[in-house]
């Protein structure tokens, strides 16, 4: 037999005021917990290249003869194995030597990790349990850095373009632990071919007022001989605040006489 006991306005004052230490103190944990976190505010953009409408400019002429990013089908630098090797010449055949095209998705963006080395201006957004990663052609990656871990691979999802990321901080050094990418070329035919098996492991910390700098590095037995490390580093994004979004047309099969082109969707 239970016995009700009504509360008392004493007891009611005691419980109300528990209940609100409880939230000062959650809200006095966020708070510092914010205050630990670096400032990357800002828009950014990797380093040796400029924004501009056709979305990349080099900023000068080393720039210019300067190798592709390594997350590019196009870079000589990819330790490739032979089924690795395979999937890049199967993807110049298919394009006939221009994999910009081949957009299969048929969406905008870059997809990972091409995102991350490419030209397209980038914002972070860092929060204690998450930083979200985000630029113009709504690439968005979500790193959750609440302490959860990737989950198993009976539970997961199927790979996706942006994989599954989870991360931690070191002082002011963001760590990142990326799998479950599908195959990058399947989204965004410049990428480099990596199987859908690759993990990836990102460190960033900014190093200066105006610069971050990091390194990724690949490790894909699917496609090549040994792991990669690609160096990553970005600076302020020249005369630019905001980002805007909008839809558009990544359509760029027209062609100038010298540079595939945007072409305007019919009406």
């Amino acid at each position: 037999m239970s016995v009700r006991v009504p509360l008392t306005p004493v007891a009611l004052l005691a419980v109300t005021l528990a209940l609100g230490a409880c939230s000062r103190d959650r809200a006095d944990e966020h708070v510092a917990a914010f205050a630990r976190l670096p400032d990357w505010s800002g828009v950014w953009v990797a380093d040796g290249t400029q924004v501009n409408i056709d979305g990349l400019t080099p900023t000068d002429p080393a720039a210019a003869a300067a190798p592709f990013p390594e997350t590019m089908v196009f870079s000589q630098d990819i330790p490739w194995n032979d089924a690795g090797r395979a999937k890049v010449d199967a993807v110049m055949a298919a394009t006939h030597g221009d994999p910009g095209i081949n957009n299969r998705s048929g969406a905008g963006g870059w997809g990972y990790p091409l995102m991350m080395s490419g030209p397209a201006p980038m914002q972070f957004i860092v929060r204690p349990e998450v930083t979200l990663i985000v630029n113009p052609y709504r690439d968005l990656r979500l790193i959750y850095t609440d302490g959860r871990e990737h989950l198993p691979a009976e539970e997961g999802w199927p790979p996706t373009t942006w994989g599954d990321s989870v991360g931690h901080w070191e002082a002011d050094t963001l760590v990142i632990d990326t799998i479950g990418v599908r195959e990058p070329d399947d989204y965004q035919g410049i990428a480099a071919p990596f199987s859908a098996q690759a993990h990836y492991s990102e460190r960033l910390r900014r190093t200066a007022p105006n610069r971050i700098e990091g390194e990724m590095v690949v490790e894909d037995p699917a496609t090549l001989t040994k792991p990669m490390m690609v160096k990553l580093a970005y600076v302020p994004a020249a005369n630019m605040d905001r980002m805007i979004y909008d839809t558009f047309t990544n359509n760029r099969s027209g062609f100038d006489g010298e540079f595939n082109t945007i072409e305007v969707p019919e009406k």
